[in-house]
């Protein structure tokens, strides 16, 4: 039997390195924008477009859309909420078409989009990702959004934890020390994830504009039971 690749980038820096389009290709960005599109499709969102730029943005949101934007953290001052999963609440998503652009997370889904599919992953999701990533029977590459082109400990440490799981299916393999490393990672801190994640960058970055209230959220398994799919612009329940 022929095994398929699991591959862990872990910056969209680094993409073109690792571009497969024969590969479903996992976006994470765990703190928070995956996690925050998971939560919102756990909701009942209708769908997520994701752009780029501020100005795509506030044109969205001249336009009549709902719009959920930031930068460096910070909510943009003209939309309508910002990038914490509670922003994504029932109440304020249900059955409505939003208008999503971040930091690093939004772009770097654009960024895979000639690859076989592109799904949103966070630990939200992790039970339900893996099934159907499983299901699938190709190639996963996992594009860590990091944090304006940098590693991030947050991201890999999820891909660890995900890339472990696929490759307990002998169907998969890997010969990618980025995977390799990762799941080194998950291994050595799956027991203490909290007071590991404390130590990043971007920890002290939610903590300091007071929004880190969502961390435990964020580092907490199968909250979502759905898998967030990017198709021609838009991301829907796959």
């Amino acid at each position: 039997m022929n095994t398929l690749s699991v591959e862990v980038c872990y910056s969209p820096d680094l993409f073109a390195l690792y571009e497969n389009k024969e590969a479903v290709v996992v976006v994470v960005d765990i703190l928070r924008a995956t996690s925050s599109i998971c939560t919102a499709f756990q909701n009942g969102v209708k769908s997520i477009i994701p752009v780029k730029t501020r100005r795509e943005a506030m044109t969205a949101k001249e336009n009549g859309y709902l719009v959920a934007a930031e930068r460096n953290g910070l909510v943009l001052d003209f939309a309508d909420f910002g990038n914490s999963p509670s922003n994504f609440s029932k109440e304020n998503v249900y059955n409505k078409e939003i208008v999503y652009s971040t930091t690093n997370g939004t772009k770097t889904i654009q960024m895979a989009e000639e690859c076989k599919a592109v799904v949103i992953g966070s630990f939200c999701n992790f039970s339900a990702l893996y099934q159907w990533l499983i299901n699938q029977q190709a190639p996963i590459t996992i594009l860590c959004a990091g944090w304006k082109g940098k590693y991030n400990i947050e991201d890999s440490i999820f891909a660890g934890a995900l890339a472990q799981k696929i490759l307990e299916n002998p169907q998969y393999s890997t010969i990618c020390d980025a995977t390799i490393a990762a799941v080194d990672m998950w291994s050595s801190h799956n027991t203490n994830l909290r007071s590991f994640i404390n130590k990043c960058a971007q920890h002290e970055r939610l903590r300091s504009n007071n929004l880190d209230d969502c961390i435990d959220y964020c580092l907490t398994f199968d909250t979502c039971n759905v898998v967030p799919i990017y198709i021609a612009g838009k991301i829907i329940r796959a």
